[in-house]
């Protein structure tokens, strides 16, 4: 996968922008908001693409745009309107997506009307290509590519699609995936329909009666875990938890919310690394308060990632 920090052509540094979103100002990374998996589920809006293959989200209805990536993997262009060059990235994904017989969602967000997708993303510089695939996002690069290297990129974000088990497809004449619906277990869509409509209670009701009905249910398990996440960052302030937690490192209530929101934002390794730092530094039952956060988050991200291997594996080396 391409290197997540690489800046290539084209990229605008919004690092310098602050204040909320405003007519005449983008908002700046680091601004409270609502992360987008808290957002509320309305029916993503019909983007400029008849056939289906792209999807115009905003914090209200990205929270559906990442439900349906359990199914069908997705393409995630953050885009800025006060930089309508940066518009350029998402008619490439859709030029692309439109060779891949409804294997890939396109969905372009524009970061000055969605504040909390860009947050939670922790995006600094506009367009921003990010893949979304069973919930989780992927980085892949910010700035312009041609389209040659732009296929390259996506080609190894089905690759990761299908290795992972997200195989849908779209129905070219309809943004909903196909077949999708039929493809999940009946519980496993009552917990998605209800994410959908922002009832968080209902949705761990139906994935813990999956697991009552099926223990080995890894997925139940997985989807459980994200929704206790999207539970805990409800309605909380990034901005005052990541000064909190520089100011004192030790402050265990700022690292753990700062951790859940690295996690939602993709950034997995940041959300390990703090919490086994912590781990080094405190003992008794604060150890244990933020050994079992990070055994959560470990959860939330999926026993056989890699990433999850490693932490454990550092998390041992801590402990003892």
């Amino acid at each position: 996968m391409t290197d997540p920090t690489h800046t290539l052509r084209g990229a605008v540094d919004l690092s310098g922008l602050g204040g909320p979103a405003q007519p005449n100002a983008a908002p700046a990374a680091g601004a409270p908001a609502a992360p987008p998996a808290q957002a509320g589920g309305g029916a993503p809006a019909p983007g400029g693409s008849p056939d289906g293959l792209l999807i115009e989200a905003d914090d209200a209805s990205f929270n559906q745009v990442v439900s349906r990536t359990a199914v069908v993997p997705a393409l995630a262009i953050i885009w800025s309107s006060q930089h309508p060059q940066s518009r350029t990235l998402v008619d490439d994904a859709v030029d692309i997506a439109g060779s891949l017989e409804g294997r890939l969602q396109v969905v372009a967000i524009d970061l000055v009307s969605s504040p909390g997708v860009a947050q939670a993303l922790q995006a600094q510089e506009v367009p921003l290509a990010l893949g979304l695939v069973s919930g989780q996002p992927v980085q892949l690069f910010s700035g312009l590519v041609d389209k040659e290297q732009f296929r390259q990129v996506v080609d190894q974000l089905l690759q990761l699609a299908v290795q992972q088990g997200v195989t849908g497809r779209i129905d070219v004449g309809d943004a909903a995936p196909e077949g999708g619906e039929e493809e999940l277990p009946p519980l496993h869509l009552q917990a998605f329909e209800a994410i959908e409509r922002d009832d968080l209670d209902a949705a761990t009701a139906a994935y813990e009666k999956a697991l009552a009905e099926n223990p080995k249910d890894t997925d139940a398990e997985l989807g459980l875990a994200q929704v206790a996440l999207m539970k805990r960052t409800r309605g909380v302030d990034l901005q005052a938890a990541r000064a909190a937690a520089a100011q004192d490192p030790k402050d265990i209530d700022a690292a753990l919310v700062v951790a859940d929101m690295d996690v939602l934002g993709g950034h997995v390794e940041d959300a390990f690394i703090r919490l086994i730092d912590l781990v080094r530094v405190t003992a008794g039952e604060e150890r244990d308060r933020v050994k079992n956060h990070l055994l959560d988050l470990f959860a939330v991200v999926g026993n056989q990632d890699e990433r999850v291997r490693k932490g454990r594996t550092t998390l041992m080396s801590a402990l003892f």
